[in-house]
């Protein structure tokens, strides 16, 4: 039965054939997307482990002499520089990962895009910051990604044991990937958007035209032909389709894998190599996706199995019911609870959130065929035209059918509109200094251990920097004992541009920055009086210097280099206000921008999973709709019924999954953070726009065939 299930296969004749490519074809892309998706999230592993490389944890015992470490970070043109301090204590210390040998005092190793950088600038502005001599790259080893801004600078071991977060390592690399509980779970619901509807697209793929292998399978019946029999034909013809699909959708891994990994996904480009397929990857794909089309097979077949003439004993099926709604509404239920009570934990909160999100993920797929039957009925009580009523009557008798090929999109939709939502939000209100504001012209230097005083040659090559405006030193507060946030500062010394001191002070209490954590400076702003006397203020160590600036980038990053070379242990500057918070929200930008490759993909899959239901609906109801011509139906009355059962029911699905994703964002932002939700960027909108238009593109290409199988020969010939 195999060998005469291949023949039937591959010499069923034109149409067999037509079938047998489209679905090879439709497998092939879902198959590579397939691949793609679980080398993206071998890709983001890889890149964190050696990201946290970067980062590692004190460790202690072994025979290995102890290597110093210090990771620092510095920032350039809103860039961030990873700096990291090493000092070989002994011949058998550990070497860092990327390099040949550790540097030794007065030498430093440079990432290939680093070098870049330093080349491609003025000594004053960068690369005074890393005097010594180069010794080369650090290779891709030692680097998060291609673009990692990186230098290895080597020292004595009493130097770096100075500089903050010093530590001894008796090894390196082997430090575990960053947390990976919170990114598998992020990484989980990402993929899980884009790997529904891959599976939806494959599933629909493996049952195209199969109500007519229901007829041809039935008559095989009549002439004496199995169940079991039937069932080995077509398991054989839909897995020879989808082995060959597969096969070519690996081939279309590998050819695009390279311009794939460039695609800055999560807000860094990944180098090839990360994406890769383990062994078990490659063998959920070469064995389940052929696997699952022959259990579509099987599926397409239930009537078929009852008996001989099951196929002709069609019914309409039982209408879905309100109660599908529960789920989703369940969901939601929790999520406005946790605002009420959220939990102090994070686990608590994941235990709260986690369900309430998959009750209405699960809520929004098993209600889709009832909101499909609702739509439809609404659309068939208001048509006016005979192609609406017949594409309204068409969709409230078999809505699960008519939901099938797009749930797909509504789950990627929600996910992504949840998504999206929650990043704009938190970068929104997280973000960096408005560009143009004081803050973003400021540069601050907050010292590990404070410092006795500052030297008057510092103050005056800092002024002596063209776009510099002031220079002014905050000293420690003794009055704030609970406090490490705030200094004093003689009124003189205070900036105008940053406010002003109360009446009658000589001595003001201002925070180190000379700006409040989330309120910008201000040239408005009352400082508080000190009760200290100018000599005493002269006395006390000083905690900070902040340097204002016109706020151009050669301005701040010379004053940057002069201070880091005047004071090597700097903690977390020089810092411009704003660079750290430009930092997180690029980051939260690359997670928003995968979500955004997510939407173009489900959109794109899910256009293809109609483009397939249509083709197959055509072909099934050929006979039909040829009755409608010759009785007077003109061509494009059918095209109308065609275009309306597949395109209204995307509409309403993508308008309900992106109304509920952000709705749960906005829920778990006022439970988890108590942030409003702020509207997605217009961009957001005009991709799911876009994308739309193009499924409706998709939908209209394959219009043409309408004509060709409806003609007169057909109703003639069946």
């Amino acid at each position: 039965m195999i060998r005469f299930g291949l023949r039937l296969a591959v010499a069923g004749g034109r149409e067999a054939l037509t079938r047998l490519t489209v679905i090879a074809a439709a497998v092939a892309v879902g198959a590579g997307l397939l691949l793609t998706t679980l080398a993206g999230v071998n890709a983001v592993n890889a890149q964190l482990t050696r990201y946290a490389s970067i980062y590692p944890s004190a460790s202690a015992g072994g025979d290995a002499d102890p290597l110093w470490w210090s990771t620092r970070d510095d920032y350039f043109h809103g860039k961030q520089i990873i700096r990291i301090d090493v000092a070989a204590t002994g011949a058998s210390a550990p070497t860092p990962v990327g390099i040949p040998s550790t540097p030794g005092p007065g030498e430093y190793y440079a990432s290939p895009s680093l070098q870049r950088l330093l080349a491609a600038h003025p000594a004053d502005q960068l690369g005074d910051r890393y005097p010594g001599r180069d010794l080369g790259t650090v290779g891709p080893t030692g680097l998060a990604s291609p673009d990692t801004l990186l230098a290895i600078v080597g020292g004595t071991p009493d130097q770096v044991a100075e500089l903050p977060n010093a530590r001894q390592l008796t090894s390196v690399g082997d430090t575990p990937a960053l947390p990976e509980t919170t990114v598998n779970l992020i990484l989980g619901v990402i993929a899980g958007g884009l790997l529904f509807p891959v599976l939806i697209f494959i599933g629909t793929a493996t049952r195209l035209s199969a109500a007519r292998r229901e007829q041809r399978f039935a008559a095989m019946r009549l002439v004496g032909a199995t169940p079991k029999q039937i069932s080995v034909v077509a398991a054989v013809e839909a897995t020879a389709a989808a082995v060959a699909g597969t096969a070519v959708g690996f081939l279309l891994f590998y050819a695009f894998r390279g311009p794939l990994a460039g695609i800055p996904f999560t807000g860094m480009p990944f180098y090839p190599s990360d994406m890769s397929l383990g062994v078990l990857d490659v063998l959920l794909v070469a064995l389940g996706v052929p696997a699952g089309a022959a259990v579509a097979a099987q599926v397409s077949l239930r009537r078929v199995r009852i008996s001989p003439l099951g196929v002709t004993r069609r019914v309409t099926p039982r209408a879905p019911r309100p109660y599908r709604l529960i789920p989703a509404l369940l969901g939601v239920a929790v999520l406005f609870f946790a605002i009420g009570l959220r939990p102090e934990t994070s686990d608590g909160q994941t235990a709260v959130f986690l369900p309430g999100l998959l009750l209405i993920m699960a809520g929004l797929v098993f209600a889709g065929p009832w909101l499909t039957m609702v739509g439809a009925r609404v659309m068939a009580r208001y048509a006016s035209r005979p192609a609406t009523l017949i594409a309204a009557r068409r969709l409230a008798d078999n809505p699960k059918a008519g939901f099938r090929a797009i749930s797909g999109i509504m789950l990627a939709l929600f996910v992504t509109s949840v998504a999206v939502g929650v990043i704009t939000t938190i970068v929104a209100n997280r973000g960096p200094a408005p560009v143009g504001s004081t803050d973003a012209g400021t540069v601050t230097t907050v010292f590990d251990e404070k410092a006795p005083s500052v030297p008057d040659t510092l103050i005056a090559d800092l002024h002596a920097i063209t776009g510099v405006r002031s220079a002014t030193a905050i000293r420690e507060n003794p009055e704030l004992t609970t406090s490490s946030e705030v200094g004093v500062i003689a009124c003189t010394d205070l900036p105008s541009a940053y406010g002003r001191c109360a009446e009658g002070a000589t001595v003001a209490e201002v925070p180190l920055g000379l700006s409040l954590w989330g309120e910008s400076a201000s040239s408005t702003k009352v400082w508080h009086a000190a009760s200290l006397t100018l000599d005493e203020l002269q006395r006390l160590p000083v905690m900070s210097i902040v340097v204002g600036t016109d706020g151009s980038a050669t301005a701040i990053e010379r004053t940057r280099t002069v201070l880091e070379i005047a004071y090597p242990t700097f903690w977390v500057g020089p810092n411009v206000p704003g660079d750290f918070e430009s930092d997180f929200a690029d980051t939260l930008r690359g997670w928003e921008q995968l979500a955004n490759v997510i939407i173009i993909a489900s959109l794109a899959l899910g256009g293809c999973s109609l483009a397939v239901s249509v083709i197959g609906g055509l072909t099934e109801r050929r006979r039909p709709f040829s009755l409608l011509r010759l009785s007077g139906a003109p061509v494009r009355v059918l095209r109308r019924v065609v275009a309306l059962e597949s395109a209204v029911p995307m509409l309403a699905v993508a308008a309900v999954a992106v109304g509920m994703g952000l709705l749960a964002a906005h829920l778990f932002l006022r439970a988890q953070m108590d942030y409003t939700l702020v509207a997605p960027e217009p961009r957001f909108y005009l991709i799911i726009v876009v994308g739309l238009a193009t499924c409706l593109g998709v939908i209209a290409a394959t219009m043409p065939l309408l004509e060709r199988v409806t003609g007169p020969e057909t109703a003639r010939s069946e």
